[in-house]
């Protein structure tokens, strides 16, 4: 008796495996919240289970449920957020009670390397148009630390415009965040099923 398929034989093609995000946000004055929204929202068109959360909320990684991390967080002083930093944007019309804390000091308080084993991850920052090449912006930073704590970086550390400090963002850049958290997904989804070893550079 034959084994061979049928030549018209559909054969069933596995389904993409299923991907579980977190993303975790700082923003003062509003433009990071709304890229970081834009993310999800692009994320989850890839059917990726996707939670948003502000860094003031965000739970400890060890005890989140995830395979990918995406972080953002506004550029302060060429950056990542400090506490004067975050003080300053108060000054400058933030509410104080967001700057209680930041993307730093979130993953600073990450375990481990152990506890990122088998996760990715991807970074972005917003900054002003007057400064777009900084070497240790934002995303650059948290994409750093994030590789050193053991994460799979699927991603260049990635900027989205603003006008000003308290924005507001450049047009086209939430649709630019959509498309880049698909890639994202994507590039994730190929890393855990073993098709590509994508990697950051």
């Amino acid at each position: 008796m034959s084994t061979q398929p049928h030549p018209d034989a559909v054969t069933e093609q596995p389904a993409p495996a299923t991907l579980r995000a977190l993303v975790v946000y700082e923003s003062m004055f509003g433009s990071t919240q709304d890229v970081a929204a834009a993310v999800a929202d692009g994320l989850r068109a890839e059917g990726v289970v996707t939670e948003l959360v502000d860094v003031r909320h965000a739970p400890p990684a060890k005890d989140a449920t995830f395979d990918l991390l995406v972080v953002g967080a506004p550029t302060h002083a060429f950056s990542l957020s400090r506490p004067s930093t975050r003080q300053d944007a108060v000054r400058q019309g933030a509410r104080p009670e967001l700057a209680s804390t930041g993307i730093r000091e979130w993953i600073g308080a990450m375990g481990p390397r152990d506890e990122a084993r088998g996760r990715a991850a991807a970074a972005f920052d917003t900054r002003v148009t007057k400064v777009r090449s900084l070497p240790k912006a934002a995303s650059t930073r948290a994409c750093h630390l994030l590789a050193r704590r053991g994460y799979h970086l699927v991603s260049r550390p990635t900027p989205f415009l603003v006008h000003d400090v308290k924005g507001p963002l450049v047009a086209g850049e939430l649709d630019h965040a959509v498309t880049w958290a698909r890639e994202v997904a994507q590039a994730a989804r190929r890393w855990r099923t073993g098709d590509a070893d994508v990697a950051a550079s």
